[in-house]
């Protein structure tokens, strides 16, 4: 395969219904709801449960994580802890404003390194009627074991003329799929530079074959574009399958074969 989407890698982990431990007098415990733009300093095992206790740390030190967005969770996704339809509201949501709050647009949210982790009350807040949920945007490349640490400022980070290359995703290796996911800064033998849209969100899902042939044939274009329409050129995709159809995924990610 966005990068899985790793915003769908954070969301199935979630939604397994592992609980914390239980941490007396936190956040988590608490109805009152969490608030945004502060920072803490996650650890890659943090976004396998549901909630969080990590304290509030300045941006300006040492942080591996920035909430972005904080809501209510509607009655409409039901009442139970484990409501597998929080995770689907919030997947919506917060894929929406994190895109928003970085200044990414939806192409370049899938080609970045860096994604979102969600939480939700703990189960002790859960029955005090705690109905919040908190979005933090983290430094996460795919498969990576650990989080980055993130710059002081967050919001806005690629609303500029030029993304940082420290942050775009690049691939080192013979392919897309069996490279290493490295930054772009990094020494890198493909890049990923577009994506493309499969469909609408109103589309059913095509199947596996229709979605995979569209993407090669709609990223070969793409790539052509982006490299100048050379004559002889090397290109890679990403698609992906119908469980990320299913939360809203209609693009696949196009990359170039390329050393910049």
């Amino acid at each position: 395969m966005r990068r899985p989407l790793l915003g769908l890698l954070v969301l199935g982990l979630l939604a397994a219904g592992c609980s914390n431990p239980l941490h007396h007098d936190n956040e988590s415990d608490k109805v009152a709801a969490p608030r945004t733009g502060v920072c803490r300093d996650l650890q890659a095992t943090d976004v396998s449960y549901p909630s969080n206790h990590a304290k509030i740390v300045p941006c300006s030190k040492a942080h591996t994580a920035q909430t972005f967005a904080v809501g209510t969770l509607p009655a409409s996704t039901g009442s139970s802890y484990d409501d597998s339809r929080h995770g689907k509201f919030v997947y919506q949501t917060c894929t929406k404003a994190f895109g928003a709050y970085l200044g990414a647009d939806d192409s370049l949210a899938m080609r970045i390194q860096m994604s979102w982790a969600w939480f939700r009350p703990s189960k002790l807040g859960w029955k005090r009627g705690a109905r919040w949920y908190r979005c933090d945007v983290i430094g996460v490349p795919v498969g990576a074991t650990s989080l980055r640490d993130l710059p002081e400022r967050t919001k806005g980070m690629f609303d500029v003329e030029v993304p940082p290359d420290a942050w775009l995703t690049c691939s080192l290796g013979n392919g897309v799929t069996r490279g290493a996911k490295v930054p772009c800064s990094q020494k890198h033998t493909w890049r990923a530079v577009t994506t493309v849209k499969i469909g609408e969100p109103s589309t059913p899902y095509p199947g596996d074959r229709i979605v995979q042939v569209k993407s090669r044939d709609y990223c070969r274009e793409s790539v052509s574009g982006w490299l100048k329409y050379p004559h002889d050129f090397n290109f890679g995709f990403t698609w992906f399958r119908e469980p990320q159809w299913s939360t809203g995924n209609r693009r696949s990610i196009c990359w170039a074969q390329t050393d910049r």
